[in-house]
């Protein structure tokens, strides 16, 4: 049973039952903006956005109401409060993002993180000459070579990191919750209550999952791949440790019946497509040493 506290003034009442919160409700002695919190709340939240979870009926109020001063222009815009990010709705079924739909989506932002880097790297050859910069004469210079590779240094390692960071901390931090691929398959990063990511609690999983796989030479990847497949919530070490989700993008939502479970067209694609490319890369693995077989044999 969950214990509540609210907020009236200055002074913080509680802790109290759910019951005993519905209750002063009814009789007024909360009202919807009351500022309420209980364990497991990132920060307090007025009354009206727990309602569901409460199980308690607040009469609706208009969303759109405008809001015009006196002096205001007859052909201003109207202006309304609205919300950057929806409370999350409890009690529905959460269809979580299972191994097939994380794999679809990590692809798609590994192939926009490669072009971000291959664009990096053609800006940095440029600023250093272009493709004189590449020429013998370049690298026989000593003052040259060495400005060369560090652009190089910065352009494929020290940029795209920090590029990374900010992409994946500042998307899944964002009103969708979810980055470009993500969003390609469906899927969002929610807290294990459903709250949204803060900017801080994203970068720390970002943090989790690029030291994880840093000290452990991509280990941890290949063990956060049966922790998703194979436990109930379907984490990964960097979930786990960060207290985050993969779900549907319906899910913690007032439409959970709009989730799916099935993998979807745009994961199939990435699939087969992925399927593809491991096998193309095969094949001229074994066409490369083939010929080299053959140039052996022929000397």
């Amino acid at each position: 049973m969950s214990s509540w506290y609210f907020a009236i003034g200055e002074q913080r009442h509680g802790p109290i039952s759910t019951e005993e919160l519905g209750a002063r409700f009814q009789r007024g002695e909360v009202l919807p903006e009351t500022l309420i919190w209980r364990e497991g709340m990132e920060h307090w939240r007025a009354l009206r956005e727990m309602a569901v979870e409460l199980d308690i009926a607040i009469p609706a109020t208009p969303a759109t109401t405008a809001v015009v001063s006196d002096s205001a222009s007859p052909y201003a815009a109207p202006a309304a409060n609205v919300p950057l990010q929806a409370a999350p709705v409890f009690g529905g079924n959460v269809v979580m993002a299972g191994l097939w739909k994380r794999f679809a989506a990590s692809f798609i932002d590994g192939m926009v993180m490669m072009v971000v880097t291959l664009v990096m790297v053609m800006v940095g050859v440029m600023l250093t000459g272009g493709a004189a910069a590449l020429s013998p004469q370049a690298f026989a210079n000593d003052m040259m070579r060495g400005t060369l590779g560090l652009t190089f240094i910065l352009a494929i390692y020290v940029v795209p990191i920090i590029v990374q960071a900010g992409y994946f901390t500042w998307m899944h931090a964002s009103a969708s919750q979810a980055t470009l691929g993500k969003l390609a398959v469906g899927i969002k990063v929610a807290r294990t209550d459903g709250q949204a990511l803060t900017l801080g609690r994203s970068f720390g999983r970002w943090c989790a999952y690029f030291f994880l796989n840093l000290v452990s030479c991509g280990v941890t990847t290949l063990v956060s791949a049966f922790t998703v497949g194979l436990t109930e919530r379907k984490q990964s070490l960097h979930d786990m440790i960060a207290d985050t989700l993969v779900v549907d993008r319906w899910a913690f939502t007032a439409h959970p019946e709009r989730q799916r479970r099935e993998l979807g067209a745009v994961t199939w694609t990435i699939i087969v497509l992925a399927g593809l490319f491991v096998v193309a890369y095969i094949g001229f693995f074994v066409f490369a040493v083939g010929m080299a077989a053959m140039a052996g044999s022929g000397q």
